[in-house]
């Protein structure tokens, strides 16, 4: 059978796009669904639209909102390569980016010129973020002067704001109660933060495990990335994911697993010389197990929010006195911008590009009942 779908690059992450109704009937079938355009399980992805990485493995599933104030509402997984599974856990603010696009192409949104504004509910964290996207001419402005690390070229700025993202899968800014956990590994106690904001994220200090904070997804050993899902599946079974021992299979994106340091001359995936001056924190991101070659949207926020916490592990590296925050990840430097109202965060926004590279049907190699009836 064939089904309608969209493939788009959202920020450093390209996904499948699909309208709601155009997924299986019975929502139970949704993952073997997923699995089967995309390829999965397969290191490859050779028989589906999977890019054989974690960056590529994406799909967010979009329909026209009945919620008040609301304009779309948007779904987000994580497509296993090599497992036979899909995590709907958390969101990707990557894939986010490209959802207000979507939905102004697809008509879900009027477009209105020069700036659209669509507010989008995502249905995994149950927040809302809201997305500015260039319109010109009556469509969807894609080219533009805006570089982002990580991916080639320019194109036109896609602001999205993040709003009372504390709490997104867990309910807790601080899962664990504290700001603060002490784990026993096998190489001895180590501290950790775990802090949910658009997405968990288990924040460890590089020199605790042995790094400097500056590697690049390259440089990281089997052994490495092996010590690192240990104390990852760790903090999974802390926030009741999951039992430690199953967390990679079952709670293999949230939360994930980040690296920090404070401020140091590196050079990035580019080739570019990026100086301590430049940055307020070192930051590198695990994505399914394997070294992220840029930066997380959601990890960028959350990692952003930590920044104004106080008593966390992150305390001790960054001291923000602005209301940018410069993050310097293996592709480069991200800023993120800190909206601050009585004191308090009450958003945190972040610049993307996004465009559409594909629109077509993807043939499925099981029938499904859908919601619709394909001419």
């Amino acid at each position: 059978m064939k089904v309608p779908v969209v493939v788009m690059r959202g920020g450093t992450s390209k996904g499948v796009f699909l309208a709601f109704e155009h997924m299986p009937t019975n929502q139970l079938l949704w993952e073997d669904f997923l699995l089967d355009i995309m390829g999965s399980p397969d290191h490859r992805q050779i028989d589906g639209l999977g890019g054989a990485n974690s960056l590529t493995s994406k799909a967010a599933i979009i329909k026209k909102s009945d919620l008040e104030g609301i304009d779309v509402e948007y779904t987000f997984a994580q497509i296993s390569i090599e497992n036979q599974m899909v995590d709907f856990k958390g969101n990707c603010g990557n894939i986010s980016s490209a959802v207000g696009p979507y939905a102004i192409q697809q008509g879900l949104v009027p477009a209105k010129e020069p700036i659209t504004t669509v507010r989008i509910f995502n249905t995994n964290t149950q927040k809302v973020i809201i997305a500015e996207v260039e319109v010109e001419n009556g469509q969807v402005k894609t080219d533009g002067s805006c570089s982002i690390p990580g991916v080639p070229g320019t194109g036109s700025p896609i602001y999205l704001s993040f709003t009372r993202a504390e709490g997104a899968v867990t309910g807790k800014l601080f899962p664990t109660g504290n700001p603060i956990d002490i784990i026993e590994t096998p190489n001895g106690s180590i501290p950790i933060s775990i802090i949910d904001v658009a997405n968990p994220l288990v924040f460890v200090r590089a020199q605790d495990i042995g790094l400097t904070g500056t590697e690049l997804p390259h440089d990281y050993s089997q052994e490495k990335l092996k010590e690192m899902e240990e104390i990852r599946s760790m903090a999974a079974e802390m926030c009741q994911f999951s039992q430690k021992e199953e967390a990679t299979k079952k709670s293999p994106a949230v939360p994930k697993m980040t690296i920090i340091a404070p401020p140091m001359d590196y050079t990035d995936l580019t080739g570019v010389e990026r100086k301590a001056s430049d940055m307020d924190l070192i930051i590198r991101m695990m994505s399914m197990q394997k070294p992220h070659q840029a930066l997380a949207i959601t990890g960028a926020i959350c990692t952003t929010a930590g920044a104004f916490l106080k008593d966390t592990i992150l305390s001790n590296i960054v001291t923000v006195t602005e209301e940018v925050v410069r993050l310097a990840h293996p592709a480069g430097i991200m800023q993120t911008k800190v909206d601050i109202l009585a004191g308090h965060i009450a958003a945190i926004k972040v610049v993307r590009t996004a465009r559409t590279i594909l629109e077509g049907y993807v043939y499925t190699k099981r029938n499904y009942e859908l919601s619709y009836q394909l001419a």
